[in-house]
């Protein structure tokens, strides 16, 4: 993925920027309709999960790490937050309303982040997903994430995961992944 200088990027009908103060009631509730879906696999505690806080998602503007989707109209469809995590970019949430699912929006915003990722100097992506939902880790693994054994997780890792089970994610089986990057010319 090569990086782009560029503030926003338009793909088909979908631009994506940068997140302003003004966004952030409206990433709260794109991801409760984008939690809605864990219902039908019996996750209620997922659906019913409170999003992120309106400050917790200010820090993550603040430091320029919280992206959003918006389609031809200009409505917010989607948005990713994260933050560097021992020398990659840590995707913290990504989230879709289930309006512009399967449009390629996810995909979209994940490029994004990798190119912001690559320009920071950072050498991947991470996060942390549920093993078994399809939009979960079945979906990163087509977009070329590998799960990481426990042996290869960071310390900033194994942080998030004690997080998670503390905040009982952990009930379902979670696995935490990786997308190796290279700048263009480089070669693995």
């Amino acid at each position: 993925m090569a990086p782009t200088r560029r503030s926003s990027r338009i793909l088909d009908p979908m631009t994506v920027r940068a997140a302003t103060s003004a966004d952030l009631p409206l990433l709260q509730d794109i991801e409760r309709a984008a939690g809605e879906p864990f219902r039908i696999f019996g996750m209620p505690e997922i659906a019913d999960d409170e999003p992120p806080a309106l400050d917790v998602l200010e820090r993550f503007r603040k430091a320029g790490h919280a992206w959003v989707a918006e389609d031809a109209t200009g409505r917010l469809v989607a948005y990713l937050i994260g933050e560097p995590l021992d020398g990659a970019f840590h995707i913290e949430q990504v989230s879709v309303h289930p309006d512009a699912a399967h449009q390629g929006v996810g995909r979209t915003l994940i490029a994004y982040a990798a190119e912001r990722a690559l320009e920071q100097g950072l050498t991947g992506l991470t996060l942390t997903t549920f093993s078994e939902i399809p939009w979960n880790a079945p979906y990163y693994e087509r977009l070329g994430f590998r799960v990481l054994p426990e042996a290869d997780l960071t310390p900033g890792l194994r942080r998030v995961r004690a997080g998670e089970a503390e905040q009982g994610l952990d009930r379902r089986p979670r696995v935490c992944m990786y997308l190796p990057m290279e700048r263009p010319g480089q070669h693995a």
